[in-house]
Protein backbone atom coordinates (compact mmCIF):
# COMPACT_ATOMS: atom_id res chain seq x y z
CA UNK A 1 0.00 0.00 0.00
CA UNK A 2 1.29 3.38 -0.94
CA UNK A 3 -1.16 6.41 -1.17
CA UNK A 4 -2.47 9.68 -0.33
CA UNK A 5 -4.12 10.88 2.62
CA UNK A 6 -5.80 13.80 3.97
CA UNK A 7 -7.08 13.81 7.50
CA UNK A 8 -10.14 16.64 7.20
CA UNK A 9 -10.67 19.64 9.58
CA UNK A 10 -13.79 17.85 11.03
CA UNK A 11 -11.41 14.78 12.56
CA UNK A 12 -9.32 17.45 14.75
CA UNK A 13 -8.85 16.96 18.39
CA UNK A 14 -6.71 20.02 18.96
CA UNK A 15 -7.46 23.06 16.77
CA UNK A 16 -4.47 22.56 14.67
CA UNK A 17 -4.31 18.94 14.86
CA UNK A 18 -6.08 15.90 14.21
CA UNK A 19 -8.11 13.49 17.06
CA UNK A 20 -5.67 11.21 18.00
CA UNK A 21 -7.83 8.08 18.01
CA UNK A 22 -8.79 9.13 14.10
CA UNK A 23 -5.20 9.32 13.30
CA UNK A 24 -4.43 5.92 14.51
CA UNK A 25 -7.46 4.13 12.68
CA UNK A 26 -5.75 6.00 9.88
CA UNK A 27 -1.98 4.52 10.20
CA UNK A 28 -3.72 1.33 11.60
CA UNK A 29 -5.15 0.56 7.75
CA UNK A 30 -1.41 -0.29 6.30
CA UNK A 31 -1.99 -3.32 8.99
CA UNK A 32 -3.46 -6.57 8.38
CA UNK A 33 -4.35 -7.27 12.50
CA UNK A 34 -4.12 -5.89 15.74
CA UNK A 35 -1.90 -2.41 15.27
CA UNK A 36 -0.13 -0.94 17.50
CA UNK A 37 0.55 2.92 16.67
CA UNK A 38 2.65 5.40 17.94
CA UNK A 39 2.06 8.70 17.26
CA UNK A 40 5.47 10.86 16.78
CA UNK A 41 4.59 14.75 15.89
CA UNK A 42 0.97 16.12 15.87
CA UNK A 43 -0.83 14.84 12.74
CA UNK A 44 -1.64 17.95 10.78
CA UNK A 45 -4.85 18.85 9.43
CA UNK A 46 -5.88 19.55 5.45
CA UNK A 47 -2.48 18.32 4.09
CA UNK A 48 -1.67 15.89 1.84
CA UNK A 49 0.26 13.13 3.27
CA UNK A 50 1.53 9.45 2.50
CA UNK A 51 0.30 6.41 3.63
CA UNK A 52 2.98 3.46 3.45
CA UNK A 53 2.52 -0.11 4.88
CA UNK A 54 3.15 -3.94 3.98
CA UNK A 55 0.36 -5.48 6.11
CA UNK A 56 3.42 -5.72 8.92
CA UNK A 57 3.94 -2.41 9.25
CA UNK A 58 3.06 1.29 8.14
CA UNK A 59 3.98 4.68 8.10
CA UNK A 60 2.16 7.74 7.49
CA UNK A 61 4.16 10.40 6.53
CA UNK A 62 4.21 14.15 5.35
CA UNK A 63 6.87 15.13 3.16
CA UNK A 64 10.04 13.69 5.08
CA UNK A 65 8.35 14.06 8.43
CA UNK A 66 7.14 10.54 10.44
CA UNK A 67 3.48 11.61 11.81
CA UNK A 68 2.69 7.63 13.06
CA UNK A 69 3.74 4.52 12.32
CA UNK A 70 2.41 1.25 13.34
CA UNK A 71 3.16 -2.50 13.90
CA UNK A 72 1.17 -5.91 14.14
CA UNK A 73 0.76 -6.49 18.07
CA UNK A 74 -1.42 -8.13 20.37
CA UNK A 75 -3.56 -7.31 23.18
CA UNK A 76 -4.23 -8.68 26.25
CA UNK A 77 -6.51 -6.68 28.24
CA UNK A 78 -9.74 -7.70 29.59
CA UNK A 79 -12.39 -4.93 29.95
CA UNK A 80 -14.51 -4.05 33.05
CA UNK A 81 -18.00 -5.09 32.73
CA UNK A 82 -19.63 -2.63 31.09
CA UNK A 83 -22.14 -1.15 32.82
CA UNK A 84 -26.38 -0.92 31.34
CA UNK A 85 -27.04 1.60 28.64
CA UNK A 86 -29.37 3.57 31.30
CA UNK A 87 -26.05 3.52 34.00
CA UNK A 88 -23.68 5.24 30.86
CA UNK A 89 -26.40 7.65 30.22
CA UNK A 90 -26.75 8.75 33.85
CA UNK A 91 -22.77 8.74 34.49
CA UNK A 92 -22.63 11.16 31.13
CA UNK A 93 -24.36 14.02 33.14
CA UNK A 94 -21.26 13.81 35.05
CA UNK A 95 -18.60 14.77 32.41
CA UNK A 96 -16.04 16.98 33.43
CA UNK A 97 -15.55 18.45 30.35
CA UNK A 98 -19.11 20.31 30.15
CA UNK A 99 -17.38 22.68 33.15
CA UNK A 100 -14.33 22.78 31.19
CA UNK A 101 -12.76 21.46 28.18
CA UNK A 102 -8.95 22.46 27.10
CA UNK A 103 -10.10 21.52 23.56
CA UNK A 104 -14.14 22.01 23.03
CA UNK A 105 -14.31 21.04 19.35
CA UNK A 106 -12.88 17.86 19.40
CA UNK A 107 -14.67 15.60 17.62
CA UNK A 108 -14.72 12.99 19.36
CA UNK A 109 -15.50 14.72 22.93
CA UNK A 110 -15.99 18.32 21.94
CA UNK A 111 -19.13 19.68 23.73
CA UNK A 112 -19.61 22.34 21.13
CA UNK A 113 -19.72 19.62 18.61
CA UNK A 114 -23.47 19.30 16.84
CA UNK A 115 -25.03 15.84 16.31
CA UNK A 116 -23.86 14.89 12.66
CA UNK A 117 -20.37 16.75 13.02
CA UNK A 118 -19.19 14.97 16.42
CA UNK A 119 -19.10 11.62 17.91
CA UNK A 120 -20.02 13.65 21.17
CA UNK A 121 -19.25 11.04 23.58
CA UNK A 122 -19.23 12.06 26.95
CA UNK A 123 -17.78 9.65 29.59
CA UNK A 124 -18.46 10.49 33.56
CA UNK A 125 -17.98 8.47 36.29
CA UNK A 126 -19.88 5.05 36.99
CA UNK A 127 -20.47 5.58 40.72
CA UNK A 128 -18.24 2.63 42.63
CA UNK A 129 -16.77 1.17 39.87
CA UNK A 130 -13.51 3.07 38.76
CA UNK A 131 -14.06 3.48 35.08
CA UNK A 132 -15.83 6.32 33.15
CA UNK A 133 -18.86 5.76 30.31
CA UNK A 134 -21.06 7.73 28.21
CA UNK A 135 -23.30 6.25 25.53
CA UNK A 136 -22.62 6.82 21.56
CA UNK A 137 -24.72 5.96 18.42
CA UNK A 138 -22.79 6.47 14.93
CA UNK A 139 -24.74 8.09 12.79
CA UNK A 140 -24.99 8.15 8.50
CA UNK A 141 -22.04 10.23 8.34
CA UNK A 142 -19.33 8.08 10.13
CA UNK A 143 -20.10 5.07 6.81
CA UNK A 144 -17.80 4.67 4.23
CA UNK A 145 -17.68 3.84 0.74
CA UNK A 146 -19.36 0.54 1.57
CA UNK A 147 -21.89 1.76 3.49
CA UNK A 148 -20.77 0.84 6.77
CA UNK A 149 -19.23 2.90 9.37
CA UNK A 150 -15.73 3.44 8.76
CA UNK A 151 -13.22 1.84 11.04
CA UNK A 152 -11.17 5.17 11.77
CA UNK A 153 -13.89 6.34 13.97
CA UNK A 154 -13.92 3.44 16.05
CA UNK A 155 -10.38 4.24 16.63
CA UNK A 156 -11.53 7.38 17.71
CA UNK A 157 -14.11 6.62 19.71
CA UNK A 158 -11.58 4.22 21.84
CA UNK A 159 -9.63 7.54 22.17
CA UNK A 160 -10.67 10.05 24.32
CA UNK A 161 -12.67 7.24 27.31
CA UNK A 162 -9.03 6.32 28.13
CA UNK A 163 -8.13 9.93 28.54
CA UNK A 164 -11.19 10.48 30.74
CA UNK A 165 -10.10 7.68 32.95
CA UNK A 166 -7.33 9.47 34.02
CA UNK A 167 -9.76 12.23 35.85
CA UNK A 168 -8.88 14.39 37.37
CA UNK A 169 -7.04 14.90 34.46
CA UNK A 170 -3.27 16.08 33.79
CA UNK A 171 -2.75 17.63 30.20
CA UNK A 172 -2.09 14.26 28.29
CA UNK A 173 -1.64 14.02 24.62
CA UNK A 174 -1.98 10.25 23.24
CA UNK A 175 1.46 9.17 22.46
CA UNK A 176 0.26 5.06 21.65
CA UNK A 177 -2.80 3.37 21.13
CA UNK A 178 -3.18 -0.51 20.31
CA UNK A 179 -6.59 -1.55 19.16
CA UNK A 180 -8.87 -4.75 18.69
CA UNK A 181 -11.74 -4.14 16.74
CA UNK A 182 -14.10 -7.51 17.29
CA UNK A 183 -16.82 -5.91 14.87
CA UNK A 184 -17.72 -2.48 13.39
CA UNK A 185 -20.81 -1.17 14.75
CA UNK A 186 -23.91 -0.62 12.51
CA UNK A 187 -24.98 2.88 12.18
CA UNK A 188 -27.90 3.43 15.07
CA UNK A 189 -26.71 1.35 17.26
CA UNK A 190 -26.68 2.45 20.70
CA UNK A 191 -23.02 1.82 21.93
CA UNK A 192 -21.54 2.27 25.84
CA UNK A 193 -17.99 3.83 25.70
CA UNK A 194 -15.66 2.68 28.90
CA UNK A 195 -12.17 3.81 29.90
CA UNK A 196 -10.20 3.62 32.79
CA UNK A 197 -6.99 3.85 34.41
CA UNK A 198 -4.31 1.18 34.77
CA UNK A 199 -1.48 2.10 36.03
CA UNK A 200 0.85 5.56 35.71
CA UNK A 201 4.79 5.89 35.62
CA UNK A 202 5.85 9.31 36.09
CA UNK A 203 4.48 11.26 33.11
CA UNK A 204 3.18 7.96 31.41
CA UNK A 205 -0.22 7.15 31.71
CA UNK A 206 -1.36 3.70 30.64
CA UNK A 207 -4.91 3.86 30.22
CA UNK A 208 -7.59 1.52 28.78
CA UNK A 209 -11.00 1.71 26.68
CA UNK A 210 -13.81 -0.18 25.30
CA UNK A 211 -16.79 -0.29 23.42
CA UNK A 212 -19.95 -2.40 24.35
CA UNK A 213 -23.53 -3.16 22.75
CA UNK A 214 -26.39 -1.97 24.62
CA UNK A 215 -26.73 -6.02 25.91
CA UNK A 216 -22.73 -5.58 27.15
CA UNK A 217 -21.38 -7.25 23.88
CA UNK A 218 -17.91 -5.92 24.03
CA UNK A 219 -17.12 -5.56 20.49
CA UNK A 220 -13.55 -3.47 20.78
CA UNK A 221 -10.92 -2.52 23.09
CA UNK A 222 -7.88 -0.24 23.28
CA UNK A 223 -4.49 -0.03 25.34
CA UNK A 224 -3.13 3.67 25.40
CA UNK A 225 -0.36 5.56 26.67
CA UNK A 226 -0.92 9.05 27.48
CA UNK A 227 2.12 11.39 28.07
CA UNK A 228 1.43 14.18 30.35
CA UNK A 229 3.39 17.10 29.77
CA UNK A 230 5.53 18.95 31.69
CA UNK A 231 4.39 22.06 34.00
CA UNK A 232 0.67 20.75 33.78
CA UNK A 233 -2.15 21.13 35.65
CA UNK A 234 -5.26 19.04 35.49
CA UNK A 235 -7.72 20.15 33.19
CA UNK A 236 -9.11 18.23 29.77
CA UNK A 237 -8.53 17.21 26.57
Amino acid sequence: MNRKVVIESRFRGPPNSANGGYACGLVAEGVDGIASVTLRVPPPLDSPMELIGDGVQSRLMDGDVLVGEAKLAALDMAAPTPPSLEDAIEASERYVGFESHIFESCFVCGPVREPGDGLRIFPGAVEDEGFVAGPWTPDETLTNADGVVDRRHVWAALDCPSYFGLVPSPMALLGRLTAEIDRVPEVGEPLIAMGWVQRSDGRKHFCGSALASADGEVIARADAIWIEMKDSSPGTG
